[in-house]
């Protein structure tokens, strides 16, 4: 783990896949630099035990004092605060992104006169996390300054101060009650409950067979192992020519030798090393054949291993990206620009007694920035090891431990299923109290009020007027849009469509027909004028065939309709309605014997609505559901159950 104390050390420019955190005193504007670097020692004190052994993904935890002006800090409106700030790359891990949110909550209830905040490139993450029982004020348009951690609890800044800044806020939830709902604790505890023993558990060890050279920089400093996973995996057609030739790390070619270690990774890095197919280069030492399968696969594993450390130190090395560590006139420069000294004149008692401080927290911190400090230069600290002597013997006569189970791998399917039946069950509880509330609220607005209010506003023409829109209305391939739909509307040109269809129709019937005929042949569009005038004769021809026979089915159909009694179940333009006590036998008086009146479409349209809804006795139904989907709501019948 590694806490670099310089504030130069941030980058502002982090990856999409990091998250950011910041903790404040209680009186941050009132903080010295002085305090802030003895609370820094105690959280170093704090985290070390927990994060002892572990291998991050990318980066280390990192924690860094920040003085104002601050233009690093990746909050703009905390540039101006003294506070503590770090920030993690977490790729493709999460689990080190709830890590670190584990660690976040164990220092606020380490340290509870603390206030933190923690966002990564999602904004407010924890929300997310419990977005099943959030308010619904709270959203991301409105969370800003109003997530924090204290005293191991997540605290919520209420709707009642608007537009808070950060000062605002963190006065707020250092002197008032701001905690997050029962059911909002419940939900990030459980994401983080089962650490630090599920961090531990997320380690894989694993044998490998490494060149000697790989094996001796590895057996120095196990945590490169990330870096050169980082190397096989991010690899592109530049970084390979140097696995191609494997200068760094097999000075001796095909003639160096394997030996038998065993490495820490992340599950993570595993399953990036063990998913991938990569070919050994051609320089690389003889491997055991697929029919020695254990000897294969520690030989295929640590192949990979040791071409992503070559990728990632030549990449490195030509590129220039080495960091220049934690160094003390780096650090002392940082205490000057930030008003450390306070103006004192060098060799004066009280600058010599800060200079004493200053001192002891870089000898402290710098224990704990080491890890920090390898990352940022590997190439330094591996030509530092490659230096120094080794040889095969080294790694012979050593008990090599088991590699662990690795059917996490491929047997995660329970597990995600086990995840996803919670989120399930989630999402069910939600909608089921927010039924319930709708449920109540719904019961409170109807009564006897309430309904003769909605039959005085309803209009029976709405009927009509919504259903005439519903039919004229130009619909998709997805099916028919009721007028009040919310969906986005799909413009479909309908003759177009007709005449792309006819195209590709003939097309295919060209092709049917050409079968037979001989390599070479023209195609089938490929029409002269006499053939375009003989189609459109064609086409007209059968128009006319299609226009007689509609006449002849429609008055065939009009004369068998006259034998039956389905012309008494409509009402005809000069009716009206037959009201319910009326009956039917009124509306049957005006009929015509022989030949159809005009029938009311309107009319009719509106009396089968009433008809079906009134026979639903106010369950649902088809005519409720489908006036609803168009925005018309009917009355229920006052007199029903009088």
């Amino acid at each position: 783990m590694a806490f670099p104390s310089s504030s130069s050390s941030f980058s502002p420019r982090a990856s999409d896949d990091t998250v950011f955190y910041a903790i404040y005193t209680e009186s941050p504007t009132r903080t010295s630099i002085a305090t802030l670097h003895s609370l820094h020692l105690q959280i170093l004190e704090s985290i070390t035990p927990l994060t002892e052994g572990y291998i991050w993904q990318h980066q280390p935890f990192t924690l860094s004092v920040s003085t104002p002006p601050n233009a690093s800090c990746p909050c703009p409106s905390s540039s101006h605060l003294p506070h503590l700030h770090g920030h993690l790359r977490f790729a493709d891990n999460l689990e080190d992104e709830w890590f670190t949110v584990f660690l976040l909550f164990r220092l606020s209830l380490r340290f509870p006169s603390l206030s933190l905040r923690l966002w990564d490139s999602d904004g407010d993450f924890l929300l997310i996390e419990a977005a099943f029982h959030l308010p619904r004020w709270l959203n991301p348009d409105t969370s800003l300054h109003r997530l924090f951690l204290r005293n191991g609890t997540l605290r919520i800044v209420p709707q009642t101060l608007p537009n808070p800044s950060l000062p605002d806020s963190l006065a707020f939830v250092a002197g008032s009650q701001s905690l997050a709902s029962d059911s909002i604790q419940r939900a990030i505890q459980n994401r983080i409950k089962d650490y630090p023993d599920r961090a531990r558990k997320n380690m894989h060890k694993v044998r490998v067979r490494l060149p000697v050279s790989v094996a001796h920089v590895l057996k120095h400093e196990p945590r490169l192992i990330s870096l050169a996973v980082e190397g096989f995996y991010d690899r592109d057609i530049d970084t390979m020519k140097f696995a191609s030739t494997m200068e760094r790390f097999l000075e001796r070619g095909k003639a160096e030798e394997l030996v038998r270690v065993s490495v820490m990774m992340s599950r993570a890095m595993y399953a990036q090393l063990v998913q991938q197919r990569f070919q050994a280069p051609k320089c690389y030492p003889e491997m055991p054949g697929r029919a020695e399968r254990e000897g294969f696969v520690e030989a295929e594993l640590g192949m990979k291993v040791a071409c992503g450390m070559e990728m990632m130190y030549q990449q490195r090395k030509r590129d220039g990206v080495e960091g220049r560590g934690s160094t003390w006139e780096v650090f002392r420069k940082s205490l000057e620009d930030s008003g450390y000294f306070q103006g004192l004149l060098p060799g004066s008692s009280e600058y010599q007694r800060l200079m004493q401080s200053a001192q002891e927290y870089f000898r402290s911190t710098s224990l704990h920035s080491r890890e920090s400090d390898l990352m940022n230069a590997p190439v330094k600290r591996i030509d530092e090891i490659l230096a120094l002597p080794h040889s095969v013997d080294d790694f012979k006569d050593h008990e090599i431990p088991p590699s662990d189970d690795d059917s996490w791998l491929y047997d995660g399917e329970e597990e995600l299923n086990s995840v996803l039946m919670e989120r399930q069950k989630e999402m069910e509880l939600y909608d089921l109290k927010h039924k319930k509330k709708a449920k109540a609220k719904e019961d409170q607005n109807t009564g006897p009020s309430a309904a003769s209010n909605a039959a005085d506003e309803f209009d029976p023409s709405d009927i009509a007027k919504t259903m005439q829109a519903f039919v004229h209305k130009l619909s998709s391939y997805k099916g028919a849009e009721a007028p009040e739909d919310r969906n986005k509307e799909v413009d479909l040109d309908v003759d177009q469509f007709i005449k792309d269809m006819e195209s590709v129709m003939k097309h295919s019937g060209g092709e049917v027909a050409n079968n037979n005929t001989e390599e070479g042949s023209s195609s089938d569009l490929d029409f002269d004028d006499s053939d375009e005038s003989d189609i459109a004769e064609l086409d007209e021809d059968n128009e006319d065939r299609e226009d007689n026979f509609m006449r002849f089915y429609s008055d065939a159909m009009n004369e068998e309709l006259k034998a039956t009694t389905l012309q008494k179940s409509f009402v005809r333009a000069d009716e009206q309605i037959p009201k319910k006590d009326q009956g039917t036998s009124n509306a049957s008086e005006h009929i015509m014997d022989e030949d159809f009146s005009p029938v009311d479409v309107d009319v009719n349209l509106v009396k089968s609505f009433l008809d079906s809804f009134s026979s639903q006795q106010g369950l649902p139904g088809p005519a409720s559901n489908l006036l609803g989907l168009m925005g018309v709501q009917l009355p229920q019948d006052a007199k029903k159950g009088k």
